[in-house]
């Protein structure tokens, strides 16, 4: 990911490349555009922007200050599934009956041919809704109308808005590809935004230019940047596979008001703070730092909590034991409490930062060094760490610190062992907060590999079946997702039932769970079971395929290239094990291929080995990703990877009979 700091000066240096083109007519269409039948640098676009142009200022009218921002769209149509660009939703953020943003003009129209003739379709503002989405967002939705293939739709619209922290941001990159893309913005010189260019494609053309005095407010004046942002050919961004948050990596740019100038009085004000800044803030929040103070909440339940513990360890364990089972999450996030510790400790719920916190107090309270962290979710985006901005964390964790180790604790799931952060946490990094030191980044990995490893021991009998025990062991991130798999249903029995359903040609015939409680440990499931091989009429050749459970079937990876990252969140590391015991009246005829494919710099590998001696046959399979990340550049070579192990899984073990 490419994030580019971009000063906003008041010269004309930056002007580059192609000339600016500026808004475009409203209402008006060519035949070109009407008779395009695909997208020329994308055939297989279903929809693409013909032209896009968006404009944001901060004007003033007596002493009120506001952020207008002009949006203008035009959008080629070419088949049904892309009906949903007509349906449009623009989010209005509200804090209270003063301060809210709203929506001053709004049109469009459908341009689409009927009868060999263009006809044009306007939007009628009858069917224009606004829907009160939170107490802090309204969003207004309507659809354009007459919607059809080879249509082309065009609309527009001004938002106000008084949030002058918050200065639009624009995307250049969508999910369709875009011929042009151009954001126009005047910034008076009181203002100063720290502008951030993030993603891979870089801008075509920069234009920058001052107008004079374009700004005043009390009769105090100053000039204005006016700058162009242009981007041309813009491809459609593909979400894919192992991803974070797409907005980690679209083309886009963004607005970060850090100071400004009073033109009243000439006092300048600092907006952005600094992390000391932040620092003190939170500590002395009640919803947050206040919160972590609360150790006597404690005091009193810790002797029983920590009844038989004798190690710092064991003390950490217990707590957490005890956080997790007394409070249950509301699946709410945030890094503030919402109505405090004691309140989720009352009424056994809780949100994320009432249960965190709650987790850091306890520790403490134990006389364990413990500590929060903020971070930011995988789907919620990467931090931007130019500069501090609370908004860029949605979730808070504890960190307690044991001789010279430290755990990450998250106590808002009860299947979660100690230790284990739930991978929509493993994002980049974090920030500690502590109440007696600095805050300070740290990394955020996963502690444990997703280990899955199946052991087959089967016997073909005489009949044509295959009759023996199947194992699953599962450790780490793959005990989690099975142990949360057994769990949807009431009993073991009935996710048996259900597994011996999904499982074709497979019966159950005997099964045992170990380990399922017990978080810390392998959960082992091991099935004595019958396998039917026929397949239709020769009863002489009999099929298996030994990926009973979880056989990968399509590559996840299908892009000709990816220009970001390949985020695992963890290391996997994949086994099948199969002995297979035959009757002297069976041969195998066609064996699994071999195959061994390692990925660079030790990424990673895939082999797969059949073995004969006598009348036993033994496979295995195996597939180890050993990095949590890959860059783009090895993207080729995970394809290949994967194109390899589906060839692999898909093959059939075929038995025949003796002549």
């Amino acid at each position: 990911m490419i994030k580019i700091l971009l000063a906003l000066a008041l010269s004309t240096s930056l002007t580059a490349g192609l000339a600016h083109a500026g808004d475009f007519p409203y209402g008006s269409f060519n035949l070109a555009e009407m008779d395009m039948k695909s997208y020329a640098a994308d055939p297989s676009a279903h929809a693409a922007v013909l032209q896009e142009f968006g404009k944001s200022w901060i004007s003033t009218s007596g002493d009120r200050i506001r952020l207008i921002h002009e949006y203008h769209v035009k959008i080629k149509i070419f088949d049904d599934k892309a009906f949903e660009q007509g349906k449009i939703e623009i989010p209005l953020h509200k804090s209270d009956n003063e301060y809210f943003e709203s929506i001053q003009s709004l049109s469009g129209v459908t341009y689409y041919t009927d009868n060999g003739s263009v006809q044009r379709a306007e939007l009628d503002p009858k069917q224009i809704f606004t829907e009160n989405s939170s107490k802090y967002l309204d969003v207004k939705k309507f659809a354009m109308p007459n919607l059809r293939p080879g249509c082309v739709i065009e609309y527009k619209y001004t938002l106000e808005s008084p949030y002058l922290n918050n200065f639009r941001k624009w995307e250049f990159q969508t999910d369709i590809p875009k011929a042009s893309s151009e954001y126009e913005v005047r910034i008076p010189a009181a203002y100063n935004y720290k502008v951030t260019l993030q993603g891979f494609k870089k801008l075509d053309n920069t234009n920058a230019e001052v107008e004079k005095e374009c700004f005043s407010i009390g009769g105090n004046k100053c000039d204005c940047s006016k700058i162009s942002y242009v981007m041309n050919n813009v491809p459609a961004f593909v979400e894919e596979a192992h991803m974070t948050a797409p907005k980690n990596y679209l083309s886009a740019i963004y607005f970060e008001l850090n100071d400004y100038v009073n033109l009243y009085n000439g006092a300048k004000v600092k907006v952005t703070q600094d992390w000391a800044d932040i620092d003190r803030g939170l500590k002395s929040d009640e919803e947050f730092g206040s919160q972590m103070k609360r150790t006597g909440l404690f005091k009193e339940a810790l002797p029983k909590i920590l009844t038989g513990s004798t190690t710092d360890l064991d003390k950490a364990k217990a707590i957490y034991a005890y956080i997790q089972k007394n409070i249950k999450y509301n699946h709410y996030y945030g890094i503030y409490t919402d109505n405090g510790i004691r309140r989720a400790l009352d009424t056994h719920s809780g949100s994320v930062a009432d249960i965190n916190l709650a987790l850091v107090a306890a520790l403490n309270a134990a006389g364990l060094n413990t500590e929060a962290v903020l971070l930011s979710t995988r789907d919620h985006g990467i931090i931007n760490k130019l500069y501090p901005v609370k908004s860029d964390f949605n979730y808070v964790i504890a960190k307690v610190n044991i001789a010279d180790k430290s755990y990450l604790l998250d106590a808002t799931d009860p299947m979660l062992p100690f230790g284990l952060l739930p991978i929509h946490c493993i994002n980049d990094q974090g920030r500690v907060m502590s109440l007696n030191k600095p805050s300070y980044w740290i990394d955020l990995k996963a502690s444990q590999k997703e280990g899955n490893t199946f052991i087959l021991d089967l016997t073909l009998q005489t009949n044509g079946k295959l009759k023996g025990t199947f194992t699953r062991y599962a450790s780490g991130y793959q005990a989690y997702n099975n142990r949360k798999e057994i769990k949807k249903f009431n009993t073991v029995d009935e996710y048996i039932e259900n597994l011996d359903e999904r499982l074709t040609k497979v019966k159950i015939l005997e099964s045992k769970i170990q380990n399922l409680d017990s978080l810390d440990a392998p959960l082992a499931e091991t099935y004595q079971v019958e396998i039917d091989l026929y397949d239709g009429a020769d009863h002489n050749r009999l099929a298996f395929n030994p990926f009973i459970l979880n056989r990968i079937t399509e590559n996840p990876f299908k892009l000709a290239e990816r220009d970001y990252p390949i985020d695992w969140g963890a290391p996997s590391d994949t086994r099948y094990m199969l002995t297979l015991h035959m009757p002297e009246q069976y041969m195998v005829e066609a064996p699994p291929a071999t195959a061994a494919l390692s990925l660079p710099n030790k990424g990673g590998m895939f082999v797969s080995q059949f073995a004969s001696q006598d009348n036993a046959y033994t496979f295995s399979h195996i597939i180890q990703i050993n990095n949590s990340i890959y860059s783009p550049q090895e993207y080729p070579y995970l394809k290949e990877l994967f194109n390899k192990i589906v060839q692999a899984e898909k093959a059939d073990i075929i038995f025949k009979k003796k002549s």
